[in-house]
């Protein structure tokens, strides 16, 4: 239980990181293809900001895998969010719960 909270703390650190002060207006308006910057740059600014999570989470877990499943469900989440099919709750809620998935696969939770 220690390993996977030691890797959730982490993994929460670093998706705090990524999702507010690493992110920045640019990639916040440009992942948005419905603003001004977002409807010249929204599929690089969309890669780039899930790239940052996935970095993150490769970090942690040590899994390349991981990081890959990390950048396309925040890619995906981030755009319905950005199509407001998803609100902003529901937007962290399913990244803190990847988060809690990616820790219990990392730490061999369901071996």
């Amino acid at each position: 239980m220690i390993a996977f909270l030691t890797v959730l703390f982490w993994l929460v650190v670093g998706h705090s990181l990524a999702d507010y002060p690493l992110q920045g207006d640019f990639l916040a308006q440009g992942k948005n293809r419905h603003t001004k910057i977002g409807a010249m740059f929204w599929p690089h600014c969309l890669f780039a900001h899930s790239m940052v999570h996935a970095g993150f989470v490769a970090l942690v877990t040590g899994s390349i895998a991981l990081g890959v499943c990390e950048a396309i469900v925040h890619a995906v989440t981030d755009f319905l969010k950005c199509e407001e099919k998803i609100g902003m709750r529901a937007d962290q809620t399913i990244h803190f719960a990847c988060k809690a998935l990616w820790a219990a696969i990392a730490v061999g939770a369901f071996a």
